[in-house]
């Protein structure tokens, strides 16, 4: 497993690992999905859809590794600077710096 000494050395690692425009397609979709049950969590005052917005994004991401990167996500041996880097290559896709 690979070492990364901080988030910065790891995001470009990160960006490797979803080249295909579709994989990242999906991880958006899951992250506004997931924000959107966040949304619903504060509205409603149910954390149950805290666990929607959980699984919700990661289940969309996961289908673009699986079928589209044919690799696995890097959820399983970086959770932290994975999570941290599904927020930033989100908000690069909205400010147009990663092509959708």
């Amino acid at each position: 497993m690979r070492r990364f000494a901080s988030f910065r050395e790891f995001y470009p690692y990160y960006l490797g690992e979803h080249g295909h425009r579709t994989s990242r397609r999906l991880h958006f979709i899951g992250s506004c999905g997931a924000l959107a049950c966040v949304a619903l969590a504060i509205a409603q005052r149910n954390a149950w859809w805290l666990l929607a917005a959980l699984l919700c994004g990661y289940a969309f991401a996961w289908v673009g590794h699986f079928f589209f990167e044919k690799n696995r996500p890097a959820t399983f041996r970086h959770p932290f600077y994975s999570f941290a880097g599904d927020w930033v290559m989100f908000k690069d896709i909205v400010t147009g710096r990663i092509p959708f």
